[in-house]
């Protein structure tokens, strides 16, 4: 059999998608990826499966191109003629939904990992594609062999309300899983300032701004605490972080800007605290990993970031754009290390209980199953 990974970026695939590309591999898979070209294509390559790159523009908006671009996909899906195809994130969703549909092929997978930037963000711009989105999405997702995996409660609810899918053929799977014999426990000791992380991409939804606020609310603790902030800029994304901000706080000191880290397991056992005040996400990958490190978790009571912390008892949730809220979450675990142990443990356990990578990839093959993909 042969399943299509489709994704609106190699990094996401590689990331995000590997470990369950090799599960279905060695079940007898052929997986094949396709993304817009970028870095991370030829470590796929390496990994041992094919990648198809392909010409999209992730912002953009001309209908010539966006034509160009359908037609290049279902070129694709005729040549290779797969069982199914596996799309992931919305646009891909799109896309590889009309192109699948287009080709005959019955079987297709779309993998919601949060509804993105045009149903999160109030903008004008974004208020005014969104029912386009909607139909678009409600066109891809037809059929009977259609299926939906989305990551969390209130996405499954918006899609079911906004009448998108059949929810029978809706299934949730929390995350995209974490290698918990990968991501362990370290034996890392506090240094003299406790240190903060928050570890994404560099979008004002995932609340960078409000990050920067509480560094500067807690700069009166400087001598005792340090922020740290580890991601690169989108510049595919309507919502990205400026470069004008962003030399403000190097040169500031409000926190120390990172930039892109390729391995952020190293990075994370070095820290004492991971945030991420997101506005909504899918289940976050960061912070499933952060906990299994049993790292304590500051984050917003939003869909998704929600379903990692249990508040009070493996972190600390506060509202959505309240920057006085998460500098006060983040100053009681600054002056409470046996809180900081005690969410840390819990954390782990959870992650155990609903997040391992094993977990994930048994849901995933239920849904193959159900499309008679998998014996």
């Amino acid at each position: 059999m042969k399943v299509i990974f489709f994704a609106n970026t190699d990094w996401y695939l590689y990331n995000f998608r590997l470990d369950l590309a090799h599960h279905l591999a060695a079940r007898g898979v052929e997986v094949v990826m396709m993304s817009p070209p970028g870095d991370y294509g030829a470590r796929l390559e390496q990994e041992g499966f094919r990648w198809i790159p392909l010409p999209m523009e992730r912002r953009s908006l001309n209908p010539v191109r966006e034509l160009k671009l359908l037609k290049f996909i279902r070129d694709v899906f005729r040549r290779e003629h797969p069982d199914a195809v596996h799309n992931f994130t919305i646009k891909a969703v799109i896309y590889g939904g009309l192109a699948a549909r287009a080709t005959g092929i019955r079987c297709r997978i779309h993998a919601v990992t949060g509804l993105g930037h045009v149903f999160v963000s109030k903008t004008r711009r974004a208020r005014l594609l969104r029912p386009l989105v909607k139909h678009l999405l409600k066109s891809a997702l037809r059929g009977s062999h259609s299926r939906l995996v989305v990551q969390n409660p209130d996405d499954r609810q918006l899609f079911v309300d906004f009448g998108l899918i059949n929810p029978n053929h809706i299934h949730l799977i929390k995350s995209s899983g974490v290698d918990t014999e990968v991501f362990v426990p370290t034996r890392h000791k506090r240094g003299p300032r406790f240190r903060v992380l928050l570890a994404a991409r560099l979008l004002w939804e995932k609340g960078i701004r409000e990050y920067a606020d509480a560094a500067e609310k807690l700069a009166i603790h400087a001598d005792r605490i340090e922020f740290l902030l580890a991601g690169a800029t989108d510049p595919g994304n309507p919502s990205a972080v400026e470069e004008d901000d962003i030399r403000v706080w190097q040169l500031t000191g409000v926190m120390k800007v990172l930039g892109h880290v390729d391995d952020l397991q190293y990075l994370m056992r070095e820290v004492d605290l991971m945030v991420l005040p997101s506005y909504r996400e899918g289940v976050p990958r960061g912070l499933i990993e952060a906990a299994a490190m049993e790292l304590p978790i500051v984050t917003t009571d939003a869909p998704g970031c929600r379903e990692v912390v249990d508040d009070g008892v493996n972190g600390l949730l506060v509202p959505v754009g309240d920057a006085g809220a998460l500098a006060r979450a983040i100053e009681y675990l600054l002056d409470h290390p046996d809180k900081c142990r005690e969410f840390g443990k819990a954390g782990r356990e959870k992650v155990l209980r609903e997040f391992d990578q094993k977990i994930v990839f048994s849901l995933t093959d239920q849904v193959y199953r159900e499309l008679g993909l998998l014996p």
